[in-house]
């Protein structure tokens, strides 16, 4: 099972995270809506846990998901779940089964990575479209069952593939989108600020992911590093 997942133990503080007003907004709703549980279970109102995260590669949806484990200090599981399917389809109900079970014994935030694997169903012939039929009922049942103590998280970049009974079950959908160049530059200011100044590069690109300006960022970095030998 440990090939399907991994715990991300790195620390992302919601003061540290760069993302739009607007996701930072949607955010911090939902971690107050975990931070007065007590208040709202007192009145038997129902506690929102599951957020569909949606949009371009690289845009900030898996730093969401560490952001909300740190802040609610629990554990950060990350599902691949294009290798749970692509391994062997007969035994995917099983696995996610398995993985949903870790959220019951101990709270946790589960992340579901590339969760539109699961709107390929298109893409099969009859056998495994019957197969993958049976795990999207599957699945629909685990989350329906999902326990409050934990976080369900699933991030994809193909919203459109995504069965719409399996959208309905998320309470938060939040939309991402490649950041703005002033949030592009938060982030360069934020890389550069270990960083000798001799070492920090001059050019900045923008149009692109946080993840794309990252790895431009250390390129360039590292470049100016090597050269200076």
């Amino acid at each position: 099972m440990s090939n399907f997942y991994y715990i991300d133990r790195s620390k992302v503080s919601f003061e540290d995270f760069i993302a739009s007003p607007e996701i930072k907004s949607h955010l911090m709703a939902f971690l107050h809506e975990q931070q007065f549980k007590h208040l709202f279970d007192e009145y038997k109102i129902p506690v929102s846990n599951k957020l569909l995260l949606y949009g371009d590669s690289g845009t900030g949806k898996t730093m969401t998901a560490k952001v909300i484990a740190n802040h609610l200090n629990k554990k950060l599981m990350i599902v691949n779940l294009a290798t749970i399917i692509s391994s062997k389809l007969g035994e995917t109900a099983k696995n996610l089964d398995l993985l949903f079970k870790e959220s019951q014994y101990e709270s946790m935030v589960l992340l579901l990575d590339e969760f539109d694997s699961l709107g390929q169903i298109r893409d099969y012939d009859n056998k495994d479209n019957s197969e993958m039929k049976r795990v999207v009922n599957a699945i629909i049942q685990l989350m329906d069952y999902f326990p409050q103590k934990s976080i369900l998280i699933a991030a994809t970049n193909q919203i459109h593939m995504i069965d719409e009974a399996l959208k309905r079950r998320f309470e938060w959908q939040i939309a991402y989108e490649k950041p703005s160049a002033e949030l592009l530059d938060d982030l360069y200011d934020t890389l550069a600020t270990p960083i000798p100044e001799k070492y920090q590069p001059k050019e900045k690109k923008y149009h692109i992911s946080y993840a794309e300006a990252k790895e431009y960022f250390y390129k360039q970095v590292k470049q100016i590093i090597i050269n200076e030998q």
